[in-house]
């Protein structure tokens, strides 16, 4: 769990960007779309294949 502490002085809006600095850095919101859903292993293993055919490479 993130947790960002005021402090003495700061800004709301410094603290926020503090905070969304380490969602970015721990990937969170990342994490969060890929649970968001269910994904069987066969949708995986595809939508990797189809990201490897558009960089040019081959999975096989």
């Amino acid at each position: 769990m993130l947790e960002v502490k005021v402090k003495k002085d700061e800004s709301i809006d410094k603290a926020l960007r503090r905070f969304k600095k380490q969602c970015d850095k721990e990937e969170l919101i990342k994490e969060m779309k890929k649970r968001e859903r269910y994904e069987k292993p066969s949708e995986r293993r595809r939508k990797k294949y189809l990201k490897s055919q558009r960089k040019g490479k081959s999975l096989e």
